[in-house]
């Protein structure tokens, strides 16, 4: 039995690829599939099942696309009810791979149908759980999520249920089993979650807080829901896409890589109305972009936060990127958190637009050493978009905490008439923030490159640093 995870960093995310005699099973899979399938085609076996633990929230599985494109069977746990033919497994039934054997283990309490499955090898041993959002290395699944989809359902009700989910399915199993969860941390899908993407049970059971076998069930409900806040607000929708259904990657592509020259572009943008959605780095979309665009860069957590800023997940949005390959990963990208409608490209990117004499917008950036001018001498107000738990945790006194998930119901408090200064923990943040307040006709303020990382490297007073309770 070979067992692999497949982590995609930029989504905190874990696929698993499981083999055994020629046959192999998919669990979770992200929505582009080529590469599960291409594994699959080097260890000469074909794929037979996608194993899905739930309907997730943070991102559009690919189960249906690697179904249709292998013939394989996709099985959910009970009490699922996809909008599609799919196995839906008894608590404890068993499926053949090859010489291994996969169990389902009903553990609702994220989702009513979460589902771990436990691996047995060919010689009948147990030697692994994947616990899709049931367990994490230092923490288990949220247990507010569901709620937003399903009617009559909270979050104490799914709590409890994810209590009685541990101590009676997960619990009891071998102390050397190994955990594969289906998220590390910077996922929104638990509070404090390891950056380590796999454990033993065993250290599980002595180390993360959930399954302290002397927390009583009030104990349990009451330190799960301590730290949650509202979740992003794209992930009902992709509940109601993985539930669904969706377009294929390839008609995606189709329609997303479609190269405008500027005449055409202009078109487009004038006739269509489409977000104007600029990936570069911060620091090259400061220099110069087209107005009214927004920045959302490729090189960090790019899908995340293009489904905490953009409320319409059925956007028609149009790219600038540095090259076609970029274009064509920040499609794949979107469509993992459900935003399939890109309609195009401007070929050449912003090179295109100045070279053409177009007017352009900048973002001023200033270090931490000329923050500490403003703010001592001119009583600069300065803005962080940090998450809350961050600036609780620590932050530049008098500053003003919003967060970038808010901002945009939070324009009011910017100033128009006064100077202001915006920072996030490193200039990735900021710069959506800057871009977002530019559409909104503020052009008065900077933003601090490098972020509060700099700042604490400045004399600028902090308040005094405090642990976190919640990484949301």
């Amino acid at each position: 039995m070979k067992i692999e995870q497949l982590y995609t960093g930029c989504l905190a995310h874990a696929a698993y690829y499981l083999e055994s005699n020629g046959e192999a099973a998919i669990f979770d899979p992200l929505r582009e599939v080529q590469s599960y399938i291409d594994k699959a085609a080097l260890d000469h076996a074909q794929i037979k099942y996608v194993f899905e633990t739930h309907f997730h929230a943070d991102f559009v599985s690919g189960h249906l696309d690697l179904a249709q494109r292998v013939g394989a069977t996709i099985v959910y746990g009970p009490t699922a009810k996809p909008s599609f033919e799919a196995v839906i497994a008894t608590d404890n039934e068993q499926f053949k791979v090859g010489g291994c054997i996969v169990k389902a283990l009903h553990t609702p309490g994220h989702t009513l149908e979460s589902t771990c499955y436990l691996l047995i090898d060919e010689e009948g041993k147990e030697q692994a759980i994947i616990t899709g959002d049931t367990l994490f290395i230092g923490d288990v699944g949220r247990p507010d999520l569901a709620q937003h989809v399903i009617a009559d359902l909270t979050q104490d009700k799914l709590a409890r249920l994810l209590y009685y989910s541990l101590r009676t399915k997960i619990m009891p199993l071998s102390d050397d089993l190994i955990v594969y969860p289906n998220h590390g941390a910077g996922s929104a899908c638990g509070k404090m979650m390891s950056k380590e993407t796999t454990d033993v049970l065993g250290n599980q059971k002595r180390t993360n807080y959930a399954l302290n076998p002397d927390l009583t069930e009030e104990e349990f409900v009451s330190v799960l829901l301590k730290g949650l806040t509202n979740p992003p607000q794209y992930f009902p929708k992709n509940v109601v896409m993985n539930i669904q259904g969706y377009d294929s990657m390839e008609v995606i592509l189709d329609r997303g890589l479609k190269a405008y020259d500027l005449k055409t572009f202009l078109i487009v943008v004038h006739e269509t109305q489409p977000l104007v959605l600029d990936t570069r780095k911060a620091s090259e979309f400061a220099k110069g972009f087209i107005p009214n665009s927004i920045n959302i860069g490729l090189d960090s957590n790019f899908a995340m936060w293009v489904g905490e800023m953009i409320p319409d997940i059925k956007q028609k949005i149009v790219l600038i990127a540095s090259d076609a390959e970029k274009v064509k990963e920040a499609i794949i990208r979107l469509s993992r958190v459900g935003y399939d409608h890109a309609i195009g490209y401007l070929e050449g990117g912003f090179d295109t637009w100045l070279k053409a004499g177009k007017a352009v917008e900048t973002v001023d950036r200033i270090h931490a050493t000329a923050l500490q001018h403003l703010v001592e001498i001119q009583q600069v107000p300065v803005f962080d978009v940090r998450k809350r738990s961050e600036f609780q945790s620590e932050h530049l006194i008098d500053a003003i905490n919003v967060p970038l998930n808010e901002l945009q119901n939070s324009f009011d408090l910017f100033p128009k008439d006064r100077y202001f200064v915006l920072h996030c923990a490193g200039g990735y943040r900021s710069m959506i923030a800057a871009s977002l307040l530019k559409q909104q006709g503020f052009h008065n303020f900077a933003d601090v490159e490098g972020g509060f990382n700099d700042i604490k490297l400045s004399s600028l007073p902090l308040t005094t640093y405090v642990c976190p309770t919640t990484l949301l």
